[in-house]
């Protein structure tokens, strides 16, 4: 007798081919038969013509704090993801030090928008090495299937201490990060992962540590998991780092490289594409590279207490570490205003913000008239500058206003091309960071709505193969991403007509009871892990134990 039967599904087999019409057999949490008049179940349950597809694999998360407070990982498990890949852009909390983990904690709340105070009452200390933390996972368990980064940050910040954000690393040093990372990917971690990108600061404006590896580094690095015969390089590129110097890494490491951030900027229109068919000469001379894209527009909520999307600007660099008055006098300098003007001018193969005025809207104001309006038609209204205007009513407020500005992905004819491309992978949610900036936990869902049913850019099938099997193969997780007999029973179950994400909606259940944004899913009807339910129509179901496993 099997333990779940769906009855009447579409099936989608995550692989690409076309849906069918069918029944699917769990049982001992794999599935074990798909088709018609499988036999009796301790569970039927009639799916009455909706979509059955794996579940999603979310390729890029942070919820390596998270994750170690709430086992639940929301609000991913009620969006359709049944496995998340943590430890994204080399940004991780092992390996730490006792005596280092307050200064991880700070540059958490700077480069992934975490409060200190969610993080100190939050994290479980439970380890120390990588493989310390990937027991600790296995041990506690998850609702979700977990993949693990090693991170170039933490791994650099074990080694060198202060000195991992101020200098290159000597031999001995490399060599001992050397180490490291073959003992994480050889206890089952993922891969390695890092960043290069300008917009990636701790606290105080400090570089993350990886930004400052040289290419020697970063050659040596990479080169273990090419020794150690497994894992995937993955990183978030600034403008400086070249599509071919990545490729040499793939080629030196025979493994797959994922290249983050690929986001159209209206701006710069074609830099995006230029990287896609870079990506696609690589693999044409047999290295296995990816573009990470993402399907959702890019939006930013903040204050100017910490304002990210601007923060990666080298005009901006000297409010960076800034505090109180000190900063506030700063932003009311003529002269920095006027060199943020002239960055912004310039064009740039790749940022954040771009001065584009009308995509940025005031949201809370003490001026109840000025909220969901855009800051360049109340600067043409005031006769001011739109950044004088912006800093102005920051400064007149205590920094308390809240503004939201559409910094990337704005443009759909654009981004539907990035999904097409056939090197391309739909990721980039950064969930569980940027807690309180937005929230793309639900890109999935966006992508089987909106990108599907609405603007017909995927087919259904396609879509279900970008969600599922596609990155179960590229990180490497057997037996997860498809339909098929034997593989694990990881399960979206969805109404096509209806899939998609909610607005986002402010939430106050961080630990301390601290904000984060959420959203929630729409036309969602099932998400099973390893054959146990762990949410419905309605939402998270309470469970009885954690189904989820750490993938090594």
């Amino acid at each position: 007798m099997f333990d779940l039967l769906i009855r009447d599904a579409r099936l989608l087999d995550g692989l690409g081919g076309a849906p069918r019409r069918g029944d699917l057999a769990v049982a001992g949490g794999r599935i074990a038969a798909l088709g018609r008049d499988l036999g009796p179940a301790r569970e039927t349950l009639d799916a009455e013509g909706l979509a059955l597809m794996p579940g999603i694999v979310d390729n890029h998360t942070h919820y390596d704090a998270q994750i170690t407070w709430d086992p639940r990982l929301a609000p991913s498990s009620a969006l359709g993801v049944t496995s998340a890949v943590i430890g994204n852009c080399g940004f991780t909390i092992a390996p730490c030090r006792p005596a280092e983990r307050e200064r991880v904690m700070r540059n958490l709340t700077q480069v992934e928008g975490m409060a200190l105070e969610v993080l100190r009452a939050g994290i479980r200390w439970e380890f120390e090495t990588v493989p310390q933390y990937l027991d600790m996972l296995e041990r506690r368990g998850a609702a979700l299937n977990v993949a693990a980064f090693v991170g170039h940050s933490a791994v650099r910040s074990y080694v060198m201490g202060e000195a991992a954000t101020e200098r290159a690393a000597s031999d001995d040093e490399i060599a001992a990060m050397r180490r490291i990372v073959l003992e994480g990917v050889r206890a089952g971690a993922v891969g390695f992962s890092t960043s290069t990108s300008p917009a990636h600061n701790g606290e105080g404006g400090v570089p993350m540590p990886s930004r400052l590896a040289d290419e020697r580094e970063l050659r040596a690095l990479v080169a273990c998991l090419g020794e150690a015969g497994r894992g995937v390089f993955m990183l978030t590129k600034g403008g400086q780092t070249k599509v071919e110097f990545l490729e040499s890494l793939a080629a030196l490491s025979g493994r797959p490289v994922v290249i983050a951030a690929l986001l159209h900027n209206s701006t710069n229109p074609r830099a995006v594409f230029d990287d896609l068919e870079a990506i696609r000469d690589a693999n044409a001379r047999g290295h296995r590279l990816l573009g990470a894209v993402s399907c959702c527009p890019l939006t930013n909520d903040f204050t100017l207490r910490s304002p990210y999307p601007v923060e990666g600007l080298e005009s901006w660099r000297p409010a960076l570490g800034l505090k109180g008055e000190a900063f506030m006098a700063k932003l009311r300098e003529r002269g920095f205003r006027d060199a943020i003007r002239a960055e912004l001018e310039r064009p740039a193969h790749f940022r954040l913000f771009n001065g584009e005025w009308h995509k940025v809207t005031v949201v809370e104001s003490a001026r109840k008239d000025w909220e969901q309006r855009d800051v360049a038609a109340l600067a043409a209204e005031s006769g001011k500058d739109p950044l004088d205007l912006m800093l102005d009513l920051a400064l007149d407020e205590d920094l308390e206003t809240v503004f939201s500005a559409l910094l990337l992905n704005s443009d759909e004819d654009a981004v539907g091309r990035l999904l097409r491309h056939p090197c391309s992978l739909v990721s980039l949610s950064d969930a569980g960071a940027h807690l309180t900036f937005f929230n793309d936990a639900g890109f999935g869902l966006h992508l089987l709505g909106h990108w599907v049913r609405e603007l017909g850019v995927l087919s259904l099938e396609q879509a279900a193969r970008q969600l599922s099997s596609l990155p179960a193969e590229v990180f490497g997780l057997r037996g997860r991403g498809t339909l098929a007999p034997g593989a694990a029973a990881d399960l979206l179950l969805f109404d096509p007509a209806a899939v998609g994400r909610g607005p986002k909606r402010r939430v106050f259940d961080l630990p301390g009871g601290a904000p984060r944004l959420t959203t929630d899913a729409l036309g969602v009807h099932g998400v099973w892990v390893n054959g146990v339910r762990v949410a419905d129509a309605n939402g998270l179901l309470p469970l009885e134990r954690m189904p989820g496993r750490l993938l090594r």
